[in-house]
């Protein structure tokens, strides 16, 4: 029989490329699952824990055992009422041999791993073949923000934080249970012996009444300091718990363009786009809400799986979707009130003469209401080299360059494979060292 030696550096008795080729199998299951996910999950729960199952099948690690239908070997039978020295025993047809066949509970009737991912171990995956840089990945997981918040009172701190009120209530009921003798009581008892100390000439009764009094007030001054006014059991400390810091509420409107001419291709980059948008968002806010529109030839506000997967498709006027969103923002957002983001998506063809409506509109009236907007224009991979890098495009791209340069929280930029969603947050992080926004 031959000898296999691996003189590769692996720990004792394990195969170190093995597992490594284990590991890369699995990692490239999860990442297929996650992105599988993400285009079917609602946006609001991308970043929640996933449990991810992979196929027990080809997961074991490959070993070499000896073939049961070839070669001699002999077994030793404990127990055995069968068979007698000298008969021969069949080998098994199934090829299994120690115990590898194909019985119950093995095989394909095996179970799945399952893998439980945490909310920062679905991010790693969903960022990863995005090409997002470490520092946006730190940016949209950053650790949120806590402030101290009062819940109560505690019996150890610091003396900048003792509640005087409470410790006071702690003290007074103390002093009452143990009939610590009170202020009044031993002012009378003074003002007693002073009037009959001042009398002069005093009787054998008075004197002896004088004696009890200076007695009874040693007693009252003793019990008086053996029962403190504040005793260390009453204290009490104000006690604090870091909560996360409040902060304003934000509202995601994602416009996106359902014409015929926006395929499968175009919706998912879309998608992957409000993803990371609202992952962006969520950071930083205690709450915010998603608005989805919907527009061909008309616009309507819609849930999140009409929004991606309803097959209806039209004309194209831009312009109806920002109108419902205007509409929408004075009915329920006020922007005093509200953080108002928007992510419009869309392969930029418009009907003639609607482009100028829509930049007017969005110079006139909803960038003074809008904390950022974000525009991608979705196109084929073979226009990149085109398009990528000029000025060059339909007329619904030139009439917002006209907007992007005029309002510095307008943004833009074309999208044809999911690695170019970066640039768009990279603007989106800069945006932070502006002054402040227009129109406010």
């Amino acid at each position: 029989m031959p000898n296999f030696i691996d003189r590769r550096l692996n720990p004792k008795d394990r195969s170190l490329g093995n597992r490594r080729r284990f590991v890369k199998r699995v990692h490239d299951e999860l990442k297929r699952a996650i992105n599988d996910q993400v285009r079917s999950d609602r946006i609001a729960d991308v970043d929640a824990a996933h449990g991810v199952p992979v196929p027990r099948r080809g997961a074991d690690e490959p070993s070499f055992r000896n073939s049961a239908s070839s070669g001699e070997r002999q077994y030793v039978l404990p127990g055995n009422e069968s068979f007698s020295a000298g008969d021969r025993i069949g080998k098994s047809e199934s090829g299994g041999g120690g115990g590898a066949g194909h019985g119950p509970g093995r095989g394909e009737g095996e179970d799945d791993f399952l893998f439980v991912l945490s909310r920062e171990e679905v991010l790693d995956l969903f960022f990863e073949d995005l090409e997002l840089p470490d520092m946006v990945k730190l940016n949209l997981k950053e650790t949120v923000v806590y402030k101290p918040h009062r819940v109560g009172f505690t019996t150890l701190g610091t003396p900048s934080n003792i509640n005087v009120g409470r410790t006071m209530r702690n003290s007074f009921g103390r002093r009452i249970a143990l009939r610590r003798p009170g202020e009044k009581e031993h002012r009378a008892l003074a003002d007693e012996i002073a009037a009959l100390e001042a009398k002069g000439g005093l009787s054998q009764p008075e004197r002896r009444r004088l004696a009890a009094l200076r007695e009874e007030l040693e007693a009252l001054e003793r019990r008086r300091k053996r029962i403190a006014y504040v005793d260390p059991v009453d204290v009490r400390f104000n006690r604090f718990e870091r909560q996360p810091l409040p902060n304003a509420n934000a509202v995601m409107f994602c416009l996106m363009d359902v014409s015929a001419s926006m395929g499968e291709r175009e919706k998912d980059l879309a998608k992957r786009f409000f993803v990371l948008l609202h992952l962006f968002l969520k950071r930083r806010y205690e709450r915010i809400d998603i608005v989805f529109i919907r527009h061909t030839d008309e616009a309507r506000e819609v849930d999140e799986e009409t929004f991606f997967f309803s097959r209806q498709s039209g004309g194209t006027i831009v312009s109806t979707a920002l109108e419902e969103m205007q509409r929408i923002v004075l009915d329920r957002y006020p922007a005093n009130l509200w953080n108002i983001y928007a992510a419009q998506a869309s392969d930029g063809d418009n009907a003639s003469g609607d482009s100028e409506s829509c930049a007017q509109l969005l110079r006139d009236e909803l960038m003074k209401l809008c904390q950022y907007y974000a525009y991608v224009e979705i196109i084929d991979e073979r226009e990149s080299e085109i398009f990528g890098s000029t000025d060059n495009g339909t007329a619904l791209w030139r009439a917002y360059r006209a907007v992007e340069s005029a309002i510095p929280n307008f943004q833009m930029t074309r999208i044809a494979r999911p690695a170019d969603i970066y640039p768009v947050f990279r603007k989106l992080f800069a945006r932070h060292k502006a002054a402040g926004r227009p129109g406010r």
